[in-house]
Order: structure tokens, then C-alpha cells, then sequence
């Protein structure tokens, strides 16, 4: 029997999704971000239920993460949605299931791809000791922490590319290709629905996939874009500056590194509204 599967989704992975404005709340197309997302949730949900999952948690993981409707929501699922959350985009995950799949995912900071960053776009790079890491890349470590395979991820063709490192054999579903940063060659949301419905159905039957072995030593590091912003988070109890805009911390668990991140973020986004607000 194949269990619970929990599921979470991003936005700027999903098919017809390639402008800023498509992903942030408040512009002229972000509603329409909202209905492809929740279509691409629904397909993994349908995939997942027709490989026998018996529970399906659907986790909100774009921004605010109170973005998919609920009310277009597959009711087989069940929502986790609304922020801060301890965990961020895979709050709520543990022992209890039996694999997760990442849908609408996208490539890391630093890297080429559609609307590519690592958790926030107030850093150009997020490493992993020493390795520059994607969300998909973290966020199956934290799934890894409780013996949860990841057997799926879908985007843009720069990240299925990529995979998920320390993940052998993740299934893969391109729904569009990167022309640039903002701009992609995507699947009808039609086609991608279904194509995301049947690789969420083949990756759920597939019990050779792995999960990602969380190292015993975990040393984070960002590369901050303002120096002002590494001034705040280097302030951040055990961190280190290591550079003008580079900070790092130590971290023993992989739940410690959400918890920066989160704070990191803040900081940095607290510098910018600063810097806005005393502009001539």
C-alpha cells in the first residue's frame, strides 16, 4: 500500500508562469498564477491517488504560501497553508509519509533558469557546504531527516536538469523551457496537468527512489547583495561574516537552517524598505 504522500507546491515552476508580476500578490496577473498553480497541485493530487495513495497533504510553498485556492483544491486533499511557518515549504512533514513531491519548482540562486533564487531573492547565492543549493536541494534533506523519499520534481527544463542533489533517481516532469529569467516556452497548463499527473502517479509506484542523507556537519552560507544586509544578519547569534557580503552559520540540524534563512530574510528585506523609504 502506498500510504500518505505529501505534496508541495511553488509557483514559479508551474507552466504559463515566467514575470515577476505572475508570482507576487497584488499585480494584474498573479490570479491567474494562482488558478495554474492550484490546476498543477490538483494533477499531482490525481497522480498520486491513482498510484493508491491513501492521504494526500497538499503544503502552499510560494511566497505568503496562501496562494493556491481553496476552493478549486482537489477535496481528496487536505491544505497546509499561511506563513511563517516553522518549516517553511515542507512544515508539516515527517515520518508519517511515505514520499513528497515538489511541483512548480525552479532552479537555484545563481544558477539559469526561470525566475531561479533560493528561498528569497535578497541573496545571489545560498551554499550548502560549499555546494550552491536549490530549495528542492534543502528541502529534501529536511524530508531526509525523517526517511521520506522525494520521487518528483517539475519546472523548467534548467531544473529538472539539476534534480535534486543527493537524490538518485527523482522523476522528472519539464513543463516549460527557460529562454530567460523571465521569460519560458511552456506546455498548454492542459498538457502539463496531465503530463504532471501521470509522472506523479508513475514516481509515487516507484519504491526504488531514495532519500537524501542528511551530512553530520552542516555549514550554511549566503551571499548577500548589500553590505548593509550582511551588517544586520551577521549579528544573528553564532553567525560569522566571512566577506563584504557573505555570512555563515553552523548548523547541527537541518530544521536550524529554515530558522536562518527565515531571519536572514527578514533582515535583508528590512534593508531594502529602509533604503526605500529614506530615498529623495
Amino acid at each position: 500500500m502506498t500510504g500518505a504522500i505529501y505534496i508541495s507546491v511553488d509557483m514559479e515552476g508551474v507552466a504559463g508562469v515566467s514575470r515577476l508580476h505572475n508570482v507576487v500578490p497584488g499585480h494584474r496577473t498573479y490570479a491567474r498564477s494562482q488558478e495554474l498553480m492550484t490546476a498543477e497541485a490538483n494533477a499531482a493530487v490525481a497522480g498520486a491517488f491513482d498510484a493508491g495513495a491513501t492521504r494526500v497533504v497538499v503544503a502552499d510553498s510560494h511566497g505568503p504560501m496562501d496562494n493556491i485556492v481553496p476552493a478549486q483544491l482537489d477535496p481528496r486533499a487536505r491544505l497546509i497553508n499561511g506563513s511563517p511557518r516553522t518549516c517553511g515549504m515542507v512544515h508539516g512533514l515527517d515520518g508519517d509519509f511515505d514520499a513528497a513531491l515538489f511541483i512548480g519548482y525552479h532552479a537555484a540562486a545563481g544558477a539559469s533558469g526561470v525566475l531561479s533564487h533560493t528561498f528569497t531573492g535578497f541573496w545571489t547565492e545560498l551554499r550548502l557546504n560549499g555546494r550552491a543549493v536549490s530549495e528542492a536541494d534543502v528541502n529534501a534533506l529536511y524530508a531526509g531527516r525523517f526517511g521520506v523519499p522525494v520521487k518528483l520534481i517539475t519546472g523548467d527544463d534548467r531544473t529538472c536538469s539539476a534534480g535534486i542533489a543527493g537524490v538518485e533517481g527523482v522523476h522528472r516532469v519539464e513543463v516549460k523551457r527557460h529562454l530567460s529569467y523571465t521569460s519560458a516556452e511552456a506546455l498548454s497548463p492542459t498538457t502539463a496537468g496531465a503530463r504532471i499527473r501521470e509522472g506523479a502517479a508513475r514516481a509515487v509506484a516507484d519504491s526504488s527512489v531514495r532519500p537524501a542523507i542528511v551530512p553530520p556537519a552542516l555549514e550554511v552560507e549566503i551571499d548577500l547583495k548589500l553590505s548593509a544586509s550582511a551588517d544586520l544578519v551577521a549579528m544573528v547569534a553564532t553567525a560569522e561574516r566571512t566577506s563584504e557580503y557573505t555570512v555563515r552559520i553552523r548548523c547541527t540540524d537541518v530544521e536550524e537552517i529554515y530558522a536562518f534563512i527565515g531571519v536572514a530574510g527578514a533582515l535583508a528585506a528590512h534593508v531594502v524598505a529602509t533604503q526605500a523609504s529614506a530615498a529623495p
